[in-house]
């Protein structure tokens, strides 16, 4: 048996202060905090759905106070953040190939917004 102690590194609180790119990450990991809060309203509301229509006008009057308005509201400049992050990535991470030649990344990254245009575009006209 050793004597040595094992060289544990310090680690500050603030550590991902230091670097923008680790600030980066923070930032788009924080836009989880209103996400969350956008689906326990969200959650309530679908059970002030089932308890009845007065139950459902409270959760309505609830969801039109001006604070939880600015939650919704960074909850979905966090959510297109987190989108346009992630759709960035994409071709880094799963390159795509038609006919043996590399399609270029922009193209990708176009395509995944088209197709969120399109999804909502079709969601919007059912409800």
């Amino acid at each position: 048996m050793s004597n040595r102690k094992p060289y544990v590194r310090e680690m500050k609180r603030t550590w991902w202060k230091d670097h923008p790119f680790y600030r980066f990450y923070m930032l788009r990991e924080a836009t989880v905090l209103p996400l969350i809060l956008f689906t326990i309203f969200l959650t309530f509301g679908l059970a002030s759905l089932v308890k009845g229509p007065e139950a459902w006008q409270g959760w309505l009057d609830f969801m039109a106070n001006p604070i939880v308005i600015a939650i919704n509201i960074v909850a979905l400049a966090g959510s297109l953040f987190h989108a346009q992050t992630f759709f960035s990535m994409m071709p880094q991470v799963m390159p795509i190939k038609l006919k043996g030649k590399p399609v270029e990344k922009k193209t990708i990254v176009l395509a995944q917004w088209a197709a969120v245009a399109a999804i909502s575009l079709v969601v919007l006209i059912i409800v």
